[in-house]
């Protein structure tokens, strides 16, 4: 199932792309991202407004990560990925921190 197409009234056709590939564009934006340990439950959670894709992303980090900086870094880095990946523009991404990891925690 297309969510949404994107076109370009100067080419013929349109190009449309599917749910599951937007939440992989976010999923692997925010993965980049140093201190990230990984994301939890439903992960990504995404909503078309008008023009724009509102994003929600849940996520762990590292200890010893500064929260904010790395919530920072991964709203910044799920825009660029996603407008420059699919053309889409972004409105709001919302970082949920949900745990901290440790090192030895990690399986």
């Amino acid at each position: 199932m297309a969510v949404k197409s994107n076109s370009d009234p100067n080419r013929k056709g349109a190009v449309a792309y599917g749910r599951n590939v937007i939440v992989s564009i976010i999923t692997l934006a925010a993965r980049e991202i140093s201190g990230v340990a990984n994301l939890q439950g439903k992960c990504v959670r995404i909503d078309f407004d008008e023009s724009r894709i509102n994003v929600d992303v849940y996520i762990n980090i590292y200890y010893n990560n500064h929260v904010s900086d790395v919530a920072y870094r991964v709203q910044e880095n799920i825009k660029r990925s996603v407008e420059t990946m699919s053309g889409y523009k972004v409105g709001v991404v919302n970082v949920s921190v949900l745990g901290v990891t440790f090192a030895d925690d990690i399986i």
